[in-house]
């Protein structure tokens, strides 16, 4: 049934709840359960196609449930990209439009939401419309991050850019943290020589920072297809730049956008440890990497628990100027390796995050993922001591990830004023609840550590 029926079907049953997607919590690609859906009105929508690919006007038209997995295999071979593609292949459009997405070459593009130029969505009287920023400036900026808290989306306009066949990669290993943030703070602000900036960080004190640019033609011996099953990990083969790897290598463009997609970044080696072993990777590389919807969907109440306990995922944006001081802090509350390092611009556009002043600035994405090494680790002090560093420096927080902030400092690191506007201007109090009641981690644990 086409979902603005199904939202008349609501209005029908007495509206006396509220409403939320019937996808199940297991089928998302966030580890982070989704306990809300239980006592609410479930709306199924199931829209997974590519709808227009219009290389007159530069755009793609796409359903939410696409993954950038689909639309790398639809775009590239017909010599067209996003400008911003996040590299797991079972991202949605929709999660990274009512989340948010990023990719290391968000320096030149910004979020996800920014290379965006329209959303069709259903609101909660059950029309459908379509904003922009001609259109409906209000909605369309309110709709990044609001997690489907303003309506079901239908589908998304997004922006398309030339592709080429290869990114030609060049690794730069840094071996102290001032080394670290000043070369990569130089090849982040050198937005017109790299297409594309990474960093790992292995140590406090080790990395390496990549650069890359698209190009048509590569070096036959140089060339790494890194997407194939038997090939290393894309995070083990980085370090071997510190033992005098070739240093520059050109990866194909479709390889380069999944390139941590087998190992969910350097997840799957605390899931399978022998991952990476050669003879693994030849005989049952291709099998990799489980689903993360399998993981979920099998994962029993014990390991659930211990998941929650001893581990951490988290991407925090923080202004660059503070990204010696994030990774000092990080180091210091989680010991948490490798760190990914993703920079990208925020521009002084309404809406939940933007730069806090009147024009662009740049932040880094610091990508936390693993087992803490810290003695005493304790999951709820621990994110909400990392959280108010975060607030601190004004920067952000995934959502994706558990949040243990109240109402009040929540509202405190995203700007609601214009989606509160939006909220009480389309009616959805009692359609929809707001962002924090969706993404909130147990707000009786957050109390009981206050």
């Amino acid at each position: 049934m086409p979902t603005r029926y199904c939202v008349k079907e609501w209005q029908e049953s007495g509206s006396g709840r509220q409403m939320c997607t019937a996808r199940p919590g297991w089928q998302t690609m966030s580890f982070k359960q989704a306990p809300y859906k239980s006592s609410m009105y479930k709306i199924n929508i199931h829209l997974v196609d590519v709808l227009e690919v219009n290389v007159e006007e530069r755009y793609v038209r796409v359903e939410p449930a696409a993954t950038m997995g689909q639309l790398t295999a639809t775009l590239v071979p017909l010599g067209w990209t996003l400008p911003v593609l996040p590299e797991m292949d079972d991202l949605t459009v929709g999660g990274l439009v009512m989340g948010t997405g990023i990719e290391t070459s968000s320096h030149k593009f910004g979020l996800f939401q920014h290379i965006c130029l329209a959303y069709e969505i259903v609101l909660s009287d059950g029309s459908i419309v379509t904003c922009s920023k001609e259109s409906d400036p209000d909605l369309f900026y309110s709709i990044p991050w609001s997690y489907g808290t303003l309506g079901f989306l239908l589908s998304v306009k997004i922006q398309i850019i030339p592709a080429l066949k290869y990114v030609k990669l060049e690794y730069e290993p840094v071996t102290s943290l001032k080394e670290a943030c000043e070369v990569f703070q130089r090849q982040t602000f050198q937005k017109d020589d790299n297409q594309f900036v990474e960093g790992l960080m292995f140590s406090k004190e080790q990395g390496v920072i990549m650069t890359g640019n698209m190009t048509s033609t590569a070096e036959e011996h140089l060339v790494n297809r890194i997407g194939r099953w038997y090939k290393p990990w894309f995070f083990k083969h980085v370090q071997t730049k510190f033992n005098g790897e070739p240093r520059t290598e050109y990866i194909p463009l479709r390889d380069y956008y999944h390139r941590h997609t087998r190992s969910y970044f350097w997840e799957v080696q605390d899931i399978i440890s022998f991952g990476n072993h050669p003879l693994f990777r030849l005989l049952l590389g291709w099998m990799m990497p489980p689903k993360v919807s399998l993981l979920k969907l099998t994962q029993i109440p014990a390991i659930k628990k211990q998941y929650e306990q001893k581990h951490v995922i988290q991407d925090l944006l923080v202004p660059i100027e503070h990204l010696r001081d994030s990774i000092l802090k990080f180091d210091k509350a989680v010991q948490v390796y490798p760190l990914w390092l993703c920079p990208f611009k925020l521009k002084p556009e309404p809406g939940l995050v933007n730069s806090r002043t009147t024009k662009e600035e740049m932040y880094v994405d610091v990508g936390v993922y693993g087992v803490p090494k810290v003695a005493n680790f304790k999951p709820v002090e621990t994110t909400r001591d990392i959280e108010e560093f975060v607030r601190k420096v004004k920067g952000y927080q995934m959502l994706y990830a558990d949040t243990y902030t109240t109402r009040t400092e929540f509202r405190k690191m995203f700007n609601h004023s214009l989606y509160d506007e939006v909220r009480t201007r389309l009616r959805c109090k009692e359609a929809f609840p707001e962002i924090y009641d969706k993404v909130k981690k147990n707000y009786k644990a957050v109390a009981s550590e206050l």
